[in-house]
C-alpha cells in the first residue's frame, strides 16, 4: 500500500473525525469529492486506487480533474470549487506528515478557486405565496401537513434540512411562541412565530399527536420527510398554484426560494440586515446583502428620496481628429 492510502484514511479518521469533529454532511461531501479524485487519478495513472502515491496527484492532474468535473460531469463552478476545497484540506493535512512532497503539495494548494457570476436570487411575492399555500388540499391529512410546512417555511426561512429535522418538542406555542432548530454549522437558534403560523401549528400538533421526539412533519409511516420529498411536494404545489397565479410559471420554486422569500418579507418590513442575518443563521452579515441587491423596489424607493442634480444634458465632443477617431471605435 502506498503513502496516499493511509494518509487519506487518517485524514478522515484523525483530522475530520477526531480533531475537527466534522458533521456527517461535511464527511459525506469530502468523501464524494475525494472518491471522484481517486477514481480519476487511478484511470489516468493506470493503477488501482490503493496503489496510487501522493506523487501521482500533482497539480497538473488536479487541474485536469477539475476540468473533467466541469466539462464531462457537467458540474457547476460552485461544485467545482467545493471539490477543490476538499482537495486543499486533504493536502494541507498531507503537508504535515509528508514533508518530502512539500513542493508538490504547495503547487496543488496554489490552485485557486474559479470565479463565477452570481445571479440574482429568486423569491415569491405575497400573492404568489398565498397562491402556493392555497394549492394544498387541506381536506386530506397530507395536505394539512404540507400547508403547515410551507407556511412555517415562508415565515421562518428555515433551511430544508432544518425543516425536516424539526421534532414536536421544537415548537413552542405558549408565551413568546417560537421554533428552535439545530442548524448549519452546529448553531442552535430560535425563530419567533406570528399569530397565523401559531394557529396553524397548534391545529397540526393536535392532529399530529406525536411524542416530543417524533418528527414534526412525518410521512404517512411516521418517518421524517426527506429533502427530495419536500422538493417533490413543493414542485407539485407550484404547478397547481400556477393555474391561478401565472407569474409562478416563470419561477423555479424550491425550499431555498421559500427561505429567500422569508428574508425579503423581513427586508420589506424595514428589518435591519444584521437582524435578518441572525434570523436566517448566516455566519456573516455580508451574506445577507444579496437580498438588498435583489430587490429593485427598495432601490427605486431610495432613488425617489434623492434630489437629482440641476445639470443640463451634454455630450463630449473631441477637439482633435485623432481623439474623434478613437471615440468612434
Amino acid at each position: 500500500m502506498s503513502a496516499l492510502a493511509p494518509t487519506l484514511q487518517a485524514f478522515f479518521t484523525d483530522r475530520l473525525a477526531r480533531q475537527r469533529h466534522a458533521s456527517p454532511e461535511t464527511v459525506a461531501a469530502y468523501r464524494d469529492a475525494l472518491r471522484l479524485l481517486v477514481c480519476f487519478a487511478a484511470q489516468q495513472a493506470h493503477k488501482s486506487p490503493s496503489q496510487l502515491d501522493i506523487a501521482d496527484l500533482d497539480a497538473g492532474l488536479i487541474a485536469r480533474f477539475l476540468d473533467h468535473l466541469e466539462h464531462e460531469r457537467g458540474n457547476s463552478v460552485r461544485t467545482r470549487n467545493a471539490r477543490l476545497a476538499a482537495i486543499h484540506s486533504l493536502f494541507r493535512y498531507a503537508a504535515l506528515h509528508h514533508p518530502e512532497h512539500a513542493e508538490l503539495i504547495q503547487r496543488v494548494l496554489a490552485i485557486p478557486p474559479k470565479r463565477f457570476d452570481r445571479a440574482l436570487i429568486s423569491f415569491l411575492t405575497r400573492p404568489e405565496v398565498e397562491a402556493l399555500l392555497a394549492s394544498t388540499d387541506r381536506s386530506t391529512w397530507t395536505g394539512r401537513r404540507d400547508h403547515a410546512l410551507l407556511l412555517l417555511a415562508t415565515q421562518t426561512g428555515l433551511r430544508a434540512s432544518e425543516l425536516i429535522g424539526l421534532t414536536c418538542a421544537d415548537v413552542h406555542l405558549g408565551s413568546g411562541p417560537h421554533v428552535s432548530c439545530h442548524g448549519k454549522g452546529r448553531k442552535d437558534r430560535i425563530t419567533p412565530l406570528i399569530a397565523s403560523t401559531v394557529a396553524t401549528l397548534r391545529v397540526w400538533l393536535a392532529e399530529r399527536a406525536g411524542s416530543p421526539s417524533d418528527p414534526l412533519f412525518p410521512t404517512q409511516r411516521g418517518q421524517a420527510l426527506s429533502r427530495d420529498a419536500v422538493e417533490h411536494r413543493l414542485a407539485k404545489y407550484a404547478t397547481l398554484a400556477a393555474h391561478g397565479c401565472p407569474s409562478l410559471r416563470t419561477k423555479r420554486i424550491s425550499a431555498h426560494v421559500l427561505r429567500h422569500t422569508a428574508a425579503m418579507q423581513l427586508l420589506h418590513a424595514g428589518v435591519d440586515s444584521s437582524v435578518i442575518a441572525l434570523w436566517l443563521g448566516h455566519e456573516r452579515v455580508e451574506t445577507t446583502q444579496i437580498y438588498l441587491h435583489a430587490d429593485l423596489s427598495l432601490k427605486e424607493r431610495a432613488l425617489a428620496r434623492t434630489t437629482p442634480p440641476a445639470t443640463k444634458a451634454g455630450r463630449f465632443r473631441p477637439s482633435d481628429s485623432l481623439l474623434a477617431f478613437l471615440e468612434s471605435l
